[in-house]
């Protein structure tokens, strides 16, 4: 094994260097102290990080790999989920920047990009979430000991690969009306036993063109989880230790789930389980799965409320430039109402006049809305409003509004809003199989190559 990464810019698949292999090029031929680093007051004394593995055209160096696992580890105990044993952690993490390292460079192949507008914006609203400005949300940051610059990379790569996964798998996906018409006769079937389960996983993985060999030692594998289980072992750190599944590092948690959304055989083995047992091994097309049932809950409350409260309302939007502050567009707005309340003025009129949104054409109108329609801040100012009141101004993520409700009503869900519902459903299941489908075939067709005995023990 050669540690320095000069060595790596030789051997990669395509014969070219990388970045983080030239950068290492000064210092190839200078004296080491065995532990990747040259001893203070050598001559050329540069810092030369090691290489785990080679993905493809690329590098993942030992330092990544040991943030990472420091990243992982503060947040695996901020969520008191049980520690794996540090090989096992380490094992894990690296299979997963292997595929991160992976899909970023098919984005990279394909164009895809994320600029610095696009990212100051999603940081934005990071920041937003948590009802911070960006500068706390920095502040809050490197006070932790993350580098702000380190963060806006990671936000980066992350847009990049949903992008990537959007146009890959989720596009692709097509549900046919036949699809929503069985999804729909399935739901009213069970309506009146229709329940959804809170639900771990553990996923063994089995490569594809897997050998009768190959697949009894993962099938092996698994049932040394379950052995495991039965003598009372923790399901998180279990799923933390063996899983092959995205969702490992957080315990194996998926979350809830109606039976119809998952696959037949991992709903029927479910729905036989009390609240904290665990399913026999479910073998799929490419995978051995252990489910547990955290709890169950009923649905049928939610099923027997069928109607639903409606607002007709309208608004008048002044968005927030760097001309216009939220304060400004307070005190203007507030100037529009003082107008509103002396009968000097029309709402609709004043909307088509000064609002900023595309309803200004239509005196500002809004239409009817169903709940979740709007942002949280604007439903609940026309939940506070009665019919013909007009609200004081409201910020949101789009900018300052004045709203006026008028008039409400309940009514049954419209037979397409039920239609888009079970689409919506259908594809989050298509989705979820699919996506885990693409990253193993991502993962599978990557050139890797392991620079350390643990990390091809991990291969």
């Amino acid at each position: 094994m050669q540690p320095v990464l000069e060595e790596a810019g030789r051997r990669l698949p395509n014969g070219g260097r990388h970045a983080r292999c030239a950068a290492a090029a000064p210092a190839a031929a200078a004296k080491s102290d065995g532990k990747g680093f040259l001893p203070p007051g050598e001559t050329g004394n540069v810092a030369i990080d090691s290489i785990v593995v080679v993905v493809n055209d690329d590098v993942i160096t030992q330092r990544e790999l040991t943030n990472r696992i420091k990243d992982v580890t503060a947040r695996m105990k901020a969520q008191n989920v049980q520690m794996p044993d540090p090989a096992d952690l380490r094992r894990q993490l690296l299979e997963r920047m292997i595929v991160e390292r992976a899909q970023l460079q098919m984005a990279k192949e394909m164009g895809v990009r994320v600029d610095d507008q696009q990212l100051d914006r999603a940081i934005g609203r990071i920041a937003e979430a948590q009802k911070l400005s960006v500068q706390d949300l920095r502040n809050q940051m490197e006070k932790d000991g993350t580098p702000y610059a380190a963060f806006r990379e990671q936000i980066r790569e992350e847009i990049i690969m949903q992008r990537l996964r959007e146009h890959e798998v989720d596009a692709k996906i097509q549900i046919s009306e036949a699809e929503v018409d069985s999804f729909l006769a399935a739901e009213k079937a069970a309506a009146a036993e229709q329940f959804e389960i809170n639900i771990s996983q553990i996923m063994v993985r089995i490569p594809d063109n897997a050998t009768a060999e190959v697949i009894a030692q993962r099938r092996a594998r698994a049932e040394e989880v379950m052995r495991q289980l039965r003598t009372g072992a923790d399901f998180a750190k279990m799923a933390a230790t063996y899983s092959d599944a995205s969702d490992a590092l957080q315990g194996g948690v998926v979350g809830w789930r109606q039976p119809e959304r998952l696959p037949p055989v991992f709903a029927e083995a479910l729905s036989k389980l009390k609240p904290g047992q665990v399913t026999p091994i479910i073998k799929s097309v490419g995978a051995f799965h252990i489910l547990k049932a955290v709890d169950r809950r009923s649905l049928a409350e939610a099923q027997a409320v069928a109607a639903v409260q409606q607002t007709h309302a309208r608004h008048i939007l002044i968005k927030v430039t760097p001309t216009m502050s939220v304060a400004d567009a307070k005190r203007k707005l507030l100037e529009l109402k003082e107008r509103l309340d002396n009968h000097a003025a029309k709402f609709e009129d004043l909307a088509r006049l000064v609002s900023n949104d595309g309803s200004a054409a239509k005196g500002g109108d809004l239409g009817w809305l169903y709940p979740g329609d709007v942002t949280p801040e604007f439903e609940a100012a026309i939940n506070a409003l009665k019919i013909g009141e007009v609200s004081q101004p409201v910020e949101t993520s789009f900018g300052v509004h004045l709203i006026e409700v008028l008039e409400r009503k309940s009514d049954d869900v419209s037979k397409e809003r039920e239609r888009n519902n079970a689409r919506q459903a259908i594809r989050e299941r298509k989705v979820e199989e699919a996506a885990e489908s693409w990253q193993r075939e991502v993962r599978d067709r990557a050139y890797v190559e392991f620079r350390t005995d643990d990390g091809a023990a991990a291969k």
